[in-house]
């Protein structure tokens, strides 16, 4: 394992850093980006994109695309070390997630030249977000499970169905969208994907509200909705492998758990005084801390394993799925042992409360980090088949044509 940026990298980190010394406020510490402390937000998403064309003029937006898909040309480390410096500055870059890091990718890949120069460039540029329309009640995890059907009707396709838990669907101008176009094959077999105008008549958006205060994702109901032909990504009946990519690029470019962390939770502790003298001095607070800090550590040197072999041109392989499953738990545990120490201090949330009331939302949008982009369970089942070499579990509906896939439903 390699700590060290070779004289390459090192060049490309300080080019990365005076373009944000010059164009953003760096972040004081304590200064994290909560969930609500994004999107929601008067006038976050134009500042937004605002700072996605300045990114996209000095060439750090797209930074490991090919030239031909409007991109740097540069190395996926390079990317990475760029996300690093930008951590810690004030940017707001979430809303572009999907849209650089999913759907533009796979689209470039599987679709057409006239796709790669329709959506590539304005995507870039941070004149249209996307959304990601793949999970739906009946199919979250097991995203070959879902039942929103596409019928071919002449030079186009008629959409119906519902999505759910989709992300800035109700701000973005696109979505990529999978949908079931032959119920007669196995599950995996009868899929197709679409992009989507998120205008087209028939699609309705209705915000779903948190408990902590956000709205940023959606059911999205389709009801006839009409999309061309032309808007398909690969061929039909090949969704699936479509999607799989798609779904890799998700794992990929998955962000730690927006915070508050170990040193957030270092500090509170530090301010903290309890019955018997500081929470700093107590021997339960400093055990509690210390296993933090360990598991901090521990991610900190998971993601240099895929920073070394993105450096030496190899592929970060599965082991990246530990990642987002112990920093999603970690988020989860820190908030809730903050509220914890903050006492009668914890029970209201807002901005006049001490930090800011930073661990009062942490601990309301922790639990959806632990099932957005993978659930525990299935990440588990990744490390386990693929880092350990475990058997995989039993798929009994994996051959069988999916109208015959038992539904539950009873006669």
């Amino acid at each position: 394992m390699d700590f060290e940026d070779t004289p390459d990298e090192a060049a490309f980190r300080a080019e990365a850093r005076a373009f944000l010394d010059a164009n953003v406020e760096p972040r004081k510490p304590g200064d994290v980006e909560g969930y609500r402390r994004g999107q929601d937000e008067p006038g976050a998403i134009e500042a937004a994109q605002a700072f996605q064309a300045k990114k996209h003029a000095a060439g750090f937006a797209g930074i490991a695309w090919p030239t031909e898909w409007g991109g740097r040309g540069g190395t996926p480390i390079q990317q990475v070390i760029y996300t690093q410096e930008e951590a810690k500055y004030k940017v707001f870059s979430n809303v572009f997630g999907i849209g650089l890091a999913m759907a533009i990718p796979t689209i470039c890949t599987w679709g057409t030249s006239e796709h790669r120069a329709r959506f590539a460039p304005p995507a870039l540029r941070g004149e249209e977000v996307w959304c990601q329309l793949f999970s739906e009640p009946s199919g979250g995890s097991d995203l070959a499970q879902l039942r929103t059907r596409a019928e071919r009707n002449g030079d186009g396709w008629i959409v119906n169905g519902q999505k759910i838990w989709t992300s800035g669907a109700h701000y973005c101008r696109f979505g990529i969208l999978v949908a079931r176009t032959d119920p007669n094959v196995p599950k995996h077999a009868g899929l197709t994907f679409f992009i989507l105008d998120m205008k087209t008549p028939g699609v309705e958006i209705r915000p779903i509200r948190q408990m902590s205060g956000s709205s940023h994702f959606n059911e999205v109901f389709f009801t006839d909705v009409r999309i061309p032909d032309t808007m398909r990504v690969g061929d039909v009946g090949k969704g699936w492998r479509v999607a799989l990519t798609t779904l890799m690029n998700e794992r990929y470019g998955m962000r730690e758990a927006p915070g508050p962390d170990f040193a957030e939770v270092f500090e509170l502790a530090r301010a903290i005084e309890l019955e018997d003298g500081p929470a700093l001095e107590n021997a339960a607070v400093q055990e509690r801390l210390a296993e933090w800090y360990v598991r901090t550590q521990g991610l900190r040197f998971t993601k240099y394993r895929t920073m070394t072999a993105l450096s030496r041109g190899q592929t970060p392989g599965p082991e990246s799925s530990i990642t987002k499953l112990v920093a999603a738990n970690k988020l989860q545990e820190i908030a809730a042992y903050g509220l914890d120490l903050l006492g009668m201090d914890g029970v209201a949330m807002g901005k006049d409360q001490p930090i800011d009331g930073l661990f009062e939302e942490a601990l309301l949008y922790s639990p959806a980090l632990r099932i957005a982009g993978g659930t525990d369970e299935i990440l588990r089942n990744i490390i386990a088949e693929r880092v350990l070499g475990l058997p995989p579990d039993p798929r009994v509906d994996k051959d069988i044509p999916y109208r015959d896939v038992p539904t539950g439903a009873r006669g």
